[in-house]
């Protein structure tokens, strides 16, 4: 108890509550108004004025109808934390070819704790088409990427992330139950690129495969990303062979 008292007389508690509402903000992708905030049990003028203060820094976005959402600044730290091995640099030359051979976005994401996050973006020039916020979070058990990933690493952190997924549906199409994720994750590494089928958008198609370093590991994955109107199952099967190869292509950059 001792201890913990003496810990606390360190904390700065307008620096506590600042990061209270970033950490409340990362949950909510959409925003949030001051009186959604409430959980934060803060009063409304201090609240108010810590929202300017990370308003002025950057680090959140006032919207219309007074909704706040985390801003790019903040996305950015967390971008470079995440980018420690300079994947987006080796892999953006790679990902606008691919984005022009398909003529979709290739996307580029990571792993960060128990959900997957884009890092990078090559955004496909057509009319209709799929383009994500740098730093969005999507689940596991759905994305393309992540799914690309999972199946590749080691055995026990493979089970490890897998036992924490929470099977969501999302659609008709996605997979809620752990058996047929093994399942799914057996024919990725058969295949070399895993699928979205409009697993959690029912009008997005996805095909990902797997960026490998030098000792085997699955540092990341890039993926196409479109349309259901456009990617038809034979076309996303092709776009599929088409990624293997552009991930084999950036792979070899960490030889």
């Amino acid at each position: 108890m001792k201890r913990d008292s003496e810990k606390n007389k360190y904390m700065v508690p307008a620096l506590e509550r600042g990061i209270r509402i970033l950490e409340l903000l990362s949950a909510s992708p959409n925003g949030l108004t001051m009186p959604e905030m409430s959980p934060l049990e803060l009063p409304p003028a201090s609240l108010y004025r810590m929202l300017v203060t990370l308003s002025e820094l950057g680090y959140i976005v006032r919207e219309e109808g007074d909704r706040y959402r985390l801003g790019r600044k903040l996305l950015t730290l967390a971008y470079k934390t995440v980018d420690e091995h300079g994947i987006a640099e080796k892999s953006i030359g790679p990902m606008r070819e691919l984005r022009d051979r398909s003529g979709e976005t290739v996307l580029l994401a990571v792993l960060y704790g128990n959900e997957g996050i884009v890092i990078e973006e090559a955004v496909s020039s057509q009319a209709v088409k799929v383009s994500v916020r740098i730093g969005h979070h999507f689940p596991l058990h759905t994305a393309a990427p992540a799914k690309a990933i999972l199946a590749y690493l080691p055995e026990e952190e493979r089970k490890r992330l897998v036992d924490g997924i929470r099977f969501t549906r999302f659609t008709g199409q996605t997979i809620t139950d752990r058996n047929s994720f093994e399942t799914e994750l057996n024919t990725i590494r058969k295949n070399g690129y895993s699928l979205d089928r409009g697993e959690e958008l029912e009008e997005i198609r996805c095909a990902g495969a797997p960026i490998i370093n030098h000792t085997g590991y699955p540092v990341a994955a890039i993926w196409i990303s479109g349309p259901a109107s456009r990617l038809d199952s034979r076309t996303l099967l092709r776009c599929g062979e088409m990624v293997r190869e552009s991930a084999a292509k950036i792979s070899r950059k960490f030889s």
